[in-house]
């Protein structure tokens, strides 16, 4: 079961103008999308994927994709009371609101299983930054605007939610015995292995002419070897984690998941994921977000198409 939790929906730039309202169904669209696409990548180390269940018992790919379309009219109702919002209290807890009623749609989905808690809260911000960030600024480049996405999204997350109730959940457990932090953290931060290690090795790998399953798993393995996975943690606590960003980094130290040196490596780190029963959702979660700002950037809604461009 993924744990990265969504008791979290909580400073940053000064907001632009709002995107046009009809927008937020093809943002919404973007996200459910970048949940299908992690979903269906495969192989992927002890996760769902095409192939199997990987850790899980609760989980299969169907599954995955009922919560993914489950999830669509959600994406929709963040961007829609995101549209001419300020960053603050009000929009913060207005996104609790509508994020605690999606989850309740992806458990009816799933009949149970938490397929994607820490996703709705993870793309469900950057929903809501692209909506209030995504008036093109002049002299922007493509890094700087997905930048600024999550920098929006980032202010948003630092407000409190008035109505929050106390959780315990997994991720909050998690988050106290390990002294990590987990999405929360990792929202209010803006994103880092989003920005620094997802979206890097995802455009580094295109760079080298690898196919586009191969940049996403390098993608994913670079989140992997430096996030302290929530997810990990509740499953096999610090050797988890250690297996998972040790393994991660042989993979891509042996030049990664289309080579056969590194496909080995990522074979071992599976196998030894599996016998922790360790399932890295924390990372998957932040691969959904990378290829949801990576979809943003070069299809800029209301504007011309980009590539990405440093």
């Amino acid at each position: 079961m993924r744990t990265l939790a969504l008791d979290t929906f909580a400073q940053g730039s000064a907001p632009c103008a709002p995107a046009p309202f009809g927008e937020a169904a093809q943002l919404a669209r973007f996200a459910r999308n970048a949940l299908i696409d992690e979903a269906r990548l495969t192989p992927k180390p002890a996760l769902v994927d095409a192939r199997g269940n990987g850790a899980h018992t609760d989980l299969d790919l169907a599954t995955m994709l009922r919560s993914a379309h489950a999830l669509e009219p959600t994406f929709e109702a963040l961007a829609r009371a995101s549209r001419g919002a300020l960053p603050g209290t009000a929009l913060r807890t207005d996104l609790a609101r509508i994020g605690r009623s999606g989850e309740a749609a992806m458990m009816r989905a799933t009949q149970g299983s938490n397929a994607h808690r820490g996703a709705i809260w993870i793309v469900g911000l950057l929903v809501a930054g692209a909506t209030i960030a995504q008036t093109p600024v002049i002299g922007e480049n493509e890094t700087a605007y997905a930048r600024r996405i999550c920098e929006t999204a980032a202010h948003i997350a630092r407000f409190h939610d008035l109505l929050a109730q106390p959780m315990a959940s997994n991720g909050a457990r998690v988050r106290e015995r390990y002294n990590v932090g987990g999405a929360r953290r990792e929202a209010q931060d803006g994103f880092p292995h989003l920005m620094q290690a997802g979206l890097p090795a995802l455009l580094a790998a295109r760079a080298q002419g690898s196919d586009e399953a191969h940049a996403r798993v390098d993608a994913l393995l670079a989140i992997m070897a430096s996030l302290d996975d929530t997810c990990v943690l509740h499953r096999a606590g610090f050797a988890g984690r250690a297996a998972a960003q040790s393994g991660a980094r042989r993979v891509l130290d042996a030049g990664g998941i289309a080579t056969q040196a590194g496909r080995a490596a990522f074979d071992a780190l599976e196998r030894e994921l599996l016998a922790l029963n360790a399932s890295p959702g924390g990372a998957a979660d932040l691969l959904a977000a990378t290829l949801f700002i990576d979809t943003l950037v070069q299809h800029r809604i209301g504007g011309r198409t980009v590539t990405w461009n440093n």
